[in-house]
């Protein structure tokens, strides 16, 4: 059966197992945190954004989380600059114009700062005189450094960024480094939802 596991990454760290780049020699890895053979992260996950990374064994399973011709939503949490407004958020629903293109329709909308939030470490830098904020975005395609430009576009630059969910995967339960088996897609649908977690 296929290897499913969910991660919370922790902040600074590459998602990749192998050794860095040149540029980003002797920063950790996800090997750092998960010591299971042959899986690897489903997508990626910025060294600068933490939460949740999923890795499977299986090729195929891979291809379909990571691709974004699937359109699989991805729930994140920003930590912006400033309050965001009315006029803000329906961009960001509508589509905001990149270098690359205009983004797909997502959801956007203000949260209070999650209760299950765990201090990042480094602390983000505040500003006495700036407000800050949390938006959750739901995302249907998966550009490089998509939400961070989007928020810069309508002009809410992100301090903070948090990967809440992939599909049907969150992360529910899991400490910044700890990581859990959970079973993938067509067996979950048979026998229900069972995992266990690890903490590093």
């Amino acid at each position: 059966m296929s290897r499913l596991i969910l991660l919370n990454k922790p902040y600074d760290v590459l998602c990749q197992f192998g050794d860095a780049s040149t540029g980003e020699a002797g920063r950790p890895t996800l090997a750092r945190y998960v010591d299971v053979p042959g899986v690897y992260p489903a997508g990626r996950l910025d060294r600068d954004s933490e939460g949740l990374v999923v890795l499977t064994d299986d090729g195929k399973l891979q291809a379909q989380i990571a691709e974004p011709r699937h359109k699989l939503a991805k729930v994140y949490w920003a930590q912006v600059e400033g309050v965001p407004d009315a006029n803000a958020l329906i961009a960001l629903r509508v589509g905001v114009e990149l270098k690359d293109g205009r983004t797909l329709p997502a959801e956007a909308r203000r949260i209070d700062e999650p209760a299950s939030l765990w201090p990042r470490d480094p602390p983000i830098r505040h500003r006495a005189n700036i407000p800050t904020a949390w938006i959750e975005l739901t995302l249907y395609e998966g550009r490089n450094r998509q939400v961070r430009r989007m928020t810069a576009a309508v002009g809410h630059p992100t301090l903070r960024l948090i990967r809440f969910a992939i599909g049907p995967w969150t992360l529910d339960g899991l400490a910044p480094g700890a990581w859990r088996d959970d079973i993938p897609p067509k067996v979950a649908r048979s026998v229900g939802s069972r995992s266990r977690t690890r903490r590093r």
